[in-house]
């Protein structure tokens, strides 16, 4: 008997999930074809019923992730709004958390693709770079425009999440050898943002 239609878009679900968390955690080139299957539940024969090649994945993988990341930061900013707080002072905050840190597997796509990005196919490259510009156009929207133009809001907007990456990026990449280390890094970039935002750490406001 033949599987259903319905499993047979799970298993592909499976294979798209596994190889998101994998992607992320060891990088693309580091996951092979029977580690990612297992991971998902099934065998490395299965694969190409559901996938021309590795790049195929790879490219729906970027898709859904970045689409993915666009959707959490959209309802992030509307939870925020709806609560009177500031959206983008909530997002410094979140973004260089201890939580977010060690949620590598499930955090925002833009730092945990940004290492792999340029070694990918020119398709996933494309999905990265389209889910960065719809980031950084969002977030465009979150900045105080008071005495800004749009060019200088788009430009503190890019220097503000740059600033948060690199803070993750940096403390992630210490965190075990010196936790210390990695949780100044989070702390001081975290500070330096809610300077130049002019707002305090949502733990701090009372």
């Amino acid at each position: 008997m033949g599987i259903t239609k319905q499993q047979t878009a799970a298993n592909r679900e499976a294979i798209v999930a596994a190889a998101d968390g994998l992607f992320r955690e060891r990088g693309v080139d580091a996951v092979g074809l029977n580690e990612l299957m297992g991971a998902a539940g099934l065998t490395r024969g299965g694969f190409y019923n559901h996938f021309a090649s590795k790049d195929a994945l790879v490219d729906t993988v970027l898709a859904k992730a970045m689409a993915d990341g666009a959707g959490n930061l959209e309802r992030a900013i509307t939870a925020a709004q709806a609560r009177g707080s500031d959206p983008l002072a909530e997002r410094v905050d979140w973004y260089l958390s201890p939580e977010h840190r060690a949620d590598i597997e499930h955090g925002c796509p833009n730092a945990s693709f940004a290492g792999d990005a340029r070694r990918l196919d020119p398709v996933a490259c494309d999905h990265y770079a389209q889910g960065l510009a719809a980031n950084l156009d969002r977030l465009t929207q979150t900045v105080d425009a008071s005495g800004l133009s749009e060019g200088e809001r788009r430009a503190r907007a890019i220097a503000l999440f740059s600033e948060m990456i690199g803070g993750l990026l940096l403390s992630r990449a210490v965190v075990d050898a010196d936790p210390d280390l990695a949780d100044e890094i989070l702390d001081s970039t975290r500070a330096d943002l809610h300077n130049r935002i002019d707002t305090a750490p949502i733990d701090d406001v009372s």
